[in-house]
């Protein structure tokens, strides 16, 4: 129970239970909390599984969950008005950082993604996922809407820059979620279907002259996604094995810990990118369809608290920060099936990994920040 009845002489009032006491003054939405805590604990139990019984790689994962709602219980304390002036300044130092790294960055698997801080390594880019609608949320935040013209050539360069300095890095999957999350806000703003048609039209565009600019690898990427059967041992392997894991799991699915594809390792990245095939090879499509309505709750409830916000700024931001989310779950999910081509993006709060589970949590934090904001006004 949320309230309780409390009765003083011929009067009744209704006062708020001790738990819900609680998460009002840590501003914490109760049920959001247990929708992702939900999948967290869910994640945990398959990631035994795919990581071939490792307890070593849950527990650093259960320590990065706790790191990630250290944050999400510390942001959601912050004054929106706090978050909305320190806005320039996080994109500005995101920036800066995305230089460095360019520069001297820590290269690993043929990427220079990483900032060596000596007592652990920092990836920039996850920043940017919070810094980039930020940005445009601030920009958007006083001027009128929808957009103008002049108004989406500045947005469209505070999104590009972050964009192309990912890109090269190189990390495809992570720049194509920073100009998601961005273009998310300008899609909010109310931005015209005709003007939207237009921008779909330059960026198949930019995509044609982008094929030149592309790695090999990534170029294979698309053509295998095409077509995996051309490849079957090379760059198609991965989607073939997914494919694969997942039709065999059926309906029930084999059981935990008993799928052929995962725990005979025929089935790369299975604790990380492709984690998705691994439950639906061991639970089965009723696995997959619990999580994905776990994924849909949370979805939800954050579209809710986010029009529930008091003005442009947190509006934008919240909702751009709920169905980025929801872009998360769906780039995973789509690659996984061979439905969009292999892109790097992790399950959320599900696939092994440090950084990108910090900065959902942090994102999560933010929104609850700018709904709780939203209730004091209003009481």
């Amino acid at each position: 129970m949320i309230y309780e009845e409390v009765t003083s002489g011929s009067r009744t009032r209704r006062t708020l239970t001790g738990a819900a006491r609680v998460l009002f003054a840590l501003k914490i939405d109760g049920p959001l909390v247990i929708g992702l805590a939900l999948i967290a604990a869910f994640g945990l139990v398959v990631l035994y599984s795919a990581s071939g019984q490792s307890l070593s790689t849950v527990l650093r994962t259960a320590a990065r969950f706790v790191l990630g709602t250290a944050a999400m219980l510390l942001l959601a304390q912050v004054n929106p008005n706090f978050l909305r002036r320190s806005t320039p300044w996080l994109y500005l130092a995101g920036c800066v950082l995305l230089l460095v790294v360019a520069a001297a960055g820590h290269v690993g698997l043929g990427a220079q993604r990483w900032l060596d801080l000596k007592l652990f390594r920092f990836q920039p880019s996850e920043l940017m996922k919070l810094a980039v609608p930020m940005m445009c949320a601030w920009y958007l935040h006083e001027r009128p809407l929808p957009p103008s013209w002049g108004s989406l050539g500045a947005l469209a360069g505070l999104i590009l820059l972050p964009v192309a300095l990912v890109a090269v890095e190189p990390d495809l999957g992570t720049a194509a979620l920073i100009a998601a999350a961005g273009a998310l806000v300008i899609v909010l703003g109310g931005l015209r279907t005709r003007v939207m048609v237009g921008l779909l039209g330059l960026a198949a565009v930019g995509a044609f002259f982008g094929w030149n600019f592309m790695h090999d690898y990534q170029r294979k990427r698309v053509l295998t996604f095409l077509n995996p059967q051309t490849d079957p041992l090379g760059a198609g392997y991965h989607i073939i094995q997914s494919q694969i894991a997942i039709g065999s799991g059926g309906v029930f699915g084999k059981g935990w810990m008993n799928g052929s594809q995962a725990q005979l390792e025929f089935l790369p990245e299975r604790s990380t990118d492709f984690i998705f095939a691994v439950i639906g090879e061991e639970f089965g499509l009723l696995g997959l369809l619990l999580l994905l309505s776990l994924y849909l709750f949370v979805v939800s409830r954050a579209v809710y608290l986010a029009t529930q916000t008091q003005d442009t700024f947190a509006r934008l931001l919240a909702g751009s920060l709920a169905l980025t989310f929801f872009v998360y779950v769906f780039i995973n999910a789509g690659m996984v099936t061979g439905l969009l081509p292999v892109v790097g993006v992790p399950l959320p709060l599900v696939s092994y990994g440090g950084s990108s589970v910090v900065t959902l949590l942090a994102g999560f934090g933010i929104l609850m920040a700018l709904y709780s904001r939203r209730k004091l006004i209003g009481s």
